[in-house]
């Protein structure tokens, strides 16, 4: 058996880029804004890069295996609060649904067969935001902080003479994350925001177990690890909500 398998900790290009722009923002005159909070609605696409969730490759005697990463969304709900004029926090919680692809191949009958599967979780991020001023209404921001992601189930998923099937590690684990993005501020139509956003556990996800039964029914089971990374692009909507009002709902 072989598996190509990243570091939990493993620092990639993403994570980087925004460390190093989160940075530079220290010295520079950035506008949060203390004592607003928006609620916000949020799609994530999920972007296939090998680079972020390589393909896992399987292999025994005249047996092989694969399993990718083939796409998937999150949607959900955000929420950003305000704590001064340099910072905000960001929370809310997010369904994630990663769609893979396996594929199953015997070299001995000619026997080759592939299927699809979704992996579903769900994510309460925390996430320190900082802001820099690009125009009149356009914003440029960048955000690192952590998740707390929940699996509710295993998946199977069958072929005529194999199947698939995907248990997870653990029903809850922690994750690292970065976003960055820019956002278009109106005065009364809300938030508009396009960015990107990089998920990494700090373990796998699940354990994939592979299988092919043989005509006498006798199983051949090949096993990896998803490692359940992912990038995304991120298009959200903020409602305003207005600084002033909320001092005087407060008197």
């Amino acid at each position: 058996m072989r598996q190509r398998f990243l570091l939990p900790f493993e620092w990639h290009p993403f994570l980087c880029a925004v460390s190093l722009f989160t940075g530079s923002l220290v010295p520079t005159l950035i506008v949060a804004q203390a004592g607003v909070t928006t609620l916000g609605i949020q799609v994530k696409p999920v972007v296939p890069l090998d680079l972020f969730d390589p393909e896992i490759t399987l292999e025994r005697v005249h047996l092989s295996g694969a399993i990718e990463l083939t796409g998937g969304y999150a949607f959900g709900m955000s929420v950003r609060v305000g704590v001064s004029n340099t910072i905000s926090f960001e929370t809310g919680i997010s369904q994630i649904q990663r769609n893979y692809g396996y594929s199953l191949v015997n070299d001995t009958n000619g026997y080759s067969a592939s299927e699809r599967f979704r992996y579903v979780g769900y994510e309460v991020p925390v996430a320190a935001l900082a802001y820099i001023r690009l125009g009149e209404r356009m914003w440029m921001n960048a955000a690192l902080g952590f998740s707390f992601d929940a699996y509710p189930s295993d998946v199977q998923k069958d072929v005529e003479r194999g199947r698939i099937y995907v248990f997870r590690n653990d029903w809850a684990q922690f994750a690292t994350l970065a976003n960055l993005g820019v956002e278009y501020r109106t005065e009364g139509s809300g938030y508009f925001y396009l960015g990107a956003s990089f998920h990494r556990p700090f373990g796998s996800i699940a354990v994939a177990d592979l299988t092919y039964y043989a005509q006498n029914f006798f199983p051949y089971t090949m096993r990896g690890t998803l490692d359940g990374s992912y990038l995304t692009v991120d298009l959200r909507y903020y409602f305003h909500e207005d600084a002033d009002r909320m001092k005087t709902r407060r008197k």
